[in-house]
């Protein structure tokens, strides 16, 4: 009988891929053997031809739920003597390796957690081959119980037949553990473990207060959602004053009683990755103080047995069915992970901690998707998706390592044609981000087999990232940041052509020393030149004026009215004349001032001018608040269409300025905010197509890509996307990876795949 060896390649590891093939092997009379060997699973089989045939189809398109075989190498090879077939011991070989993420608790397991007659009933750590977690237990590859933290909790005589016999559903499921032998559930500083724990943290709950509890990739801050005072407190104790908290509900029937839920979006919210979505509210049972002034929420749905059992367990605790999920963690540091971290950083945010004790290797925060025509559109791209690899179609020649911008932080490190984006890490002002970017780094280059050639960062001088880049000792690549945004986009469409990047973003380093963010670019994968911008402002206050948007619209109205100015702020509410005098000296004598071109701080400011947010408490509220309103207004006036009849653009610039001074007039001639804010976003977005517009006639690329955090706007997302596509424009998005600056570590690690060769700028 003929025989053949198989390789596979893809997501073959921690989704139950040896199982399913020793599964088929046996019910076709298939001989042989299936390893993991690290970067593939290999299959030796040998039956006769059609039967061969037969099993290798199934190997490639019935494969399990969660596995994906990206592609398959077929051969003959010589006759081996095979009495069975045998899942026999993994071994480590080099190539393209492809790393599960954490995957939720499936149905049947769901289903056993509850079933009184199961032997795992109520089993806070439930899994199969199926689901679990993954690369949050993982110490390196193959994927192998010995090779995981599960590796600290032997096997009880039943659970190790059922992981070494093929007929049962954890055949082989390498975090397979049951209450005998499995880890435990506890409060932590208190001799309280297992149902009693569980207990007495629902009982917390539903007595108002705040708990922590260490999931899969790290720790959440937990309270009742529907209860006011404690989703109140929660605010006060993290610090955080005004930013949306994240929703557990129950089951989608709580989700359907409390939010819209469009087509498509309940196959994320019930899927296997189980992200935060952001979901329209309805007038239901949610504390106002969730999400305040915002007409949506996150939401997502129990993706881990614990989570399950802390809304349901017969102990006779009549439990909410909404739970306040937010990460575990002092603002701008990493997600807690073990408990001495959790005691140490947000022990005085919590009444009690009800931890376990499976170490958790990586940290996994969740991810948090937002919707657009249809699909899913990434805010923060973690748990359940990291580290899938975005594949392109070119081959680098040497493997890189690519740091990521400063806030939002990710990482990338790019093998063959292969760009794996890690999880979200946070921001790098904080010490404690830097240490754990570094260390994730270091993991997941180990993981990968990866020993980088080349380090590409963003070009500002004073970042933390830079100087992690530098450390690497690397040859180094620095890159302007919103040309790596563009590139990010054109990655993950997987597009190597020239194209027209609109990239509005916050502020980045720019070429000439001054601050970008409001960019249009002509692009392609070996660098860009600079086509446009929105008009120049000057930005003053350093720091503060990134949180401060009056201090942006004072000089914006400076710029517009001259001498007038300073009567139109005291008018609009901005600042009284001695602050406002004081604004005027620093930025005629250059104190504390830069000059930008930053669309998100020109957000801040229209923001500030039409009396919605002079300030915001959390990156980005004053700009997602002019959204809203114009969203409102849009809603109530769907036919209202923007009249704007002046110079849109001059030679090299959109014309913001006046445009920002037009809707200040405007205002104070008791014009609607709403709808004024509605004409903020129109006017841009017709600015930014027909400067596109100008750019194809000049250049003849008819392809442009949206990217930078100020796209996270689905109306001027929207807006821009119509008007482009209604020209003949191609138009480039983002849909799993964030438009934000979680994103661009993809942008700079496609840069160092198509430009391969070692360039030394040590």
């Amino acid at each position: 009988m003929p025989c053949l060896m198989i390789r596979l390649y893809g997501i073959v590891q921690g989704v139950g891929f040896r199982p399913f093939v020793s599964r088929a092997a046996d019910s076709l009379g298939v001989l042989g053997t299936v390893a993991n060997k690290g970067s593939y699973v290999e299959v030796f089989a040998k039956a006769d031809s059609d039967t061969l045939e037969r099993f290798v189809h199934i190997l490639k398109n019935d494969t399990p739920e969660r596995a994906i075989v990206f592609s398959a190498d077929v051969r003959e090879t010589r006759d081996i003597d095979f009495t069975s077939f045998e899942i026999i011991e993994s071994e480590k070989e080099t190539g393209d390796i492809f790393v599960s993420p954490d995957i939720a608790t499936c149905d049947k397991c769901t289903q056993e957690l509850f079933d009184k007659n199961d032997r795992r009933y109520l089993h806070p750590f439930i899994n199969c081959t199926q689901c679990g977690p993954r690369l949050t237990i993982l110490d390196a590859m193959p994927y192998d119980r010995v090779r995981t933290t599960m590796n600290d909790f032997p096997m009880c005589e039943k659970c190790e037949y059922e992981y070494t016999h093929a007929h049962t559903r954890r055949y082989d499921a390498q975090p397979v553990c049951c209450n005998d032998c499995g880890p435990q559930v506890y409060i932590v500083g208190e001799d309280i473990k297992g149902a009693d724990a569980i207990t007495l943290a629902r009982k917390s709950i539903m007595n108002g207060k705040v708990i922590a509890v260490k999931g899969i990739g790290g720790f959440h801050l937990c309270c009742d959602a529907k209860n006011e005072q404690a989703v109140s407190r929660l605010r006060k104790l993290k610090n955080r004053h005004a930013k949306p908290f994240a929703v557990m509900m129950k089951n989608m029937d709580t989700v359907q009683r409390e939010c819209t839920v469009q087509d498509g979006q309940q196959e994320f919210l019930t899927g296997y990755q189980k992200p935060i979505l952001l979901l329209e509210k309805k007038d239901g049972t949610l504390a106002p103080s969730i999400s305040p002034d915002n007409p949506t929420v996150g939401v997502m749905l129990p993706y881990a047995p614990l989570q399950m059992l802390l809304f349901d367990y017969p102990d006779g605790v009549e439990m909410t069915d909404c739970l306040v999920m937010t990460s575990g963690n002092v603002s701008g540091a990493p997600i807690c992970r073990n408990d001495e971290d959790a005691q140490k950083e947000i022990g005085t945010y919590c009444d009690m901690i009800l931890s376990h004790d499976r170490r958790i290797l990586i940290r996994a925060d969740d991810s948090v998707m937002d919707w657009f025509d249809g699909k899913s559109y990434m805010i923060r791209r973690s748990r359940g998706f990291a580290p899938l690899p975005v594949m392109v179609s070119k081959k680098a020649k040497l493997q890189s390592l690519a740091i990521g911008g400063e806030l939002k932080n990710t990482f990338c490190i790019g093998k063959n044609e292969l760009l794996y984006l890690s999880s979200y890490v946070g921001d790098m002002a904080d010490i404690r981000t830097v240490y754990a970017l570094k260390e994730s780094v270091q993991r997941m280059q180990e993981l990968l087999e990866v020993t980088p050639e080349k380090c590409v960062c963003d070009m500002h001088p004073k970042y933390n990232t830079v100087a992690v880049a530098e450390e690497t000792g690397l040859p180094l690549e620095k890159l302007q940041h919103h040309y790596a945004h563009i590139l990010s986009c054109m990655a993950e469409n997987d597009v190597d052509e020239k194209v027209i990047g609109l990239s509005f973003d916050g502020t980045g380093y720019g070429t000439d020393g001054t601050i970008w963010g409001g960019e249009i670019l002509l692009c392609d994968t070996h660098g860009f030149e600079r086509a446009g911008s929105i008009q120049p402002f000057k930005q003053v206050g350093g720091d503060a004026s990134s949180k401060e948007g009056w201090r942006i619209a004072v000089q914006l109205i400076r710029d517009c009215f001259g001498d007038d100015a300073q009567g139109i702020c005291e008018k609009l509410g901005l600042c009284d004349e001695k602050t406002f005098k004081l604004q005027s000296v620093m930025a005629d004598k250059g104190i504390n001032t830069v000059l930008s071109t930053s669309a998100g701080r020109l957000f801040d400011a229209v923001s500030a001018i039409l009396g919605i947010r002079r300030f915001s408490t959390f990156e980005g509220e004053s700009s997602m608040c002019l959204e809203f309103a114009a969203e409102a207004f849009e809603k109530a006036n769907a036919d209202y269409k923007t009249a704007y009849s002046k110079t849109l653009f001059g030679r090299d610039m959109l014309a913001t300025t006046e445009l920002v001074g037009s809707l200040a007039q405007s205002y104070l001639n008791g014009e609607d905010a709403g709808k004024l804010a509605y004409d903020f976003h129109s006017v841009l977005a017709l600015m930014a197509v027909r400067y596109c517009d100008k750019l194809r006639i000049q250049t003849d690329i008819k392809t442009v890509a949206l990217s930078g955090g100020v796209f996270q706007n689905k109306l001027l997302l929207r807006l821009t996307k119509q008007r482009l596509e209604a020209l003949g424009f191609k138009v480039l998005m983002h849909s799993l990876v964030p438009a934000n600056d979680g994103g661009i570590a993809l942008g700079q690690a496609y840069y160092a795949l198509c430009n391969s060769e070692v360039r030394d700028k040590k």
